[in-house]
């Protein structure tokens, strides 16, 4: 019972403590290696990297490994059709030429998205904890004895 309860708090104080990030166009400086960044693909940068990563590509999202004037080598998370699609990628690095990017966006940290996503998940256990679907309800009332049509007789051993 103690356990239980310790699990019912450690999932309240910790659902507040996830975060939502999103990304933003990038305002200010550039941004810093190992930063999370997404890159719109012009219409040259499809074609030009249609044969490795697929002719539909919107935008590239991944961890920013080096960065000069004449292009981005990013370990890619995930690439956004422009279909809407979305194809999940497990960090391989791509070059990309600074001339096939149209839009550059930093990962920032939503403030109300978190907020949501804590008011939800609180809510939730709330009425989880409410239902007593985790243990807590009480207990199944004792069962009534049966009458001599459902007794077993069993006979005595010597």
């Amino acid at each position: 019972m103690l356990a239980l309860t310790r699990r019912v708090r450690i999932a309240v104080l910790s659902v507040p403590l996830v975060g939502c990030y999103t990304l933003q166009p990038a305002k200010g400086p550039a941004p810093v290696m190992g930063e999370i960044i997404g890159l719109d693909i012009n219409d040259a940068g499809r074609v030009a990297l249609g044969g490795a990563m697929g002719p539909a590509i919107g935008q590239v999202e991944g961890r920013l490994v080096q960065r000069d004037s004449s292009e981005y080598v990013v370990a890619v998370n995930a690439i956004h059709l422009l279909s809407g699609g979305e194809q999940i990628w497990r960090g391989e690095t791509v070059h990309i030429k600074s001339e096939h990017v149209s839009s550059l966006y930093k990962r920032q940290f939503s403030a109300g998205r978190t907020a949501a996503m804590a008011a939800i998940g609180v809510g939730a256990v709330a009425i989880i904890a409410s239902r007593s679907l985790l243990g807590l309800g009480t207990k199944d009332a004792p069962a009534e004895p049966g009458d001599s049509s459902s007794t077993q007789r069993r006979p005595r051993r010597p």
